[in-house]
């Protein structure tokens, strides 16, 4: 099983996935409970829909990972650009409900990327494109 903290630039309690499902060179399927920490907001009973930006944004994240660690490369910050066409069917998400998230890339350049994504729970569906750059890896200049 991969340790989603070392699939992407969070640490401790940002680190909101609970675990990757799967991935393939399109896409990534990763798991959470919702939790009542009130990092983002919300109270002990529901945390608000909003905050699926970020857990999709994290979900993109660690398919960057997934990625990079393939081709041996560090695991690199990113940066949410904007999402649109952002639909919930619900308000806020129940603290201990279980929330299943699916990013498929769309467009992805060597910075830029443009990914569907889809947050599914018990009467739960949320959906969004997400826009996301990652700088490019900083190759220092050999010595003449």
């Amino acid at each position: 099983m991969i340790d989603v903290a070392d699939l992407i630039p969070h640490s401790g309690t940002m680190v909101l996935l609970d675990r990757i499902v799967s991935y393939d060179e399109q896409s990534l399927t990763a798991e959470l409970t919702v939790r009542d920490d009130g990092l983002l907001g919300g109270d002990d009973k529901s945390v608000p829909a909003w905050v699926g930006i970020e857990f999709m944004a994290q979900a993109i994240a660690a398919y960057a990972g997934v990625m990079a660690k393939q081709v041996h490369e560090p695991i690199r910050l990113g940066f949410l650009l904007g999402t649109r066409r952002y639909n919930s069917n619900v308000a806020a998400f129940k603290v201990g409900s279980t929330l299943t998230i699916r990013v498929e890339k769309i467009m992805q350049d060597d910075s830029l990327g443009v990914f569907n994504c889809r947050l599914l729970g018990e009467g739960v569906e949320v959906t969004a494109n997400l826009n996301v750059y990652q700088p490019p890896l900083y190759k220092p200049m050999s010595s003449l």
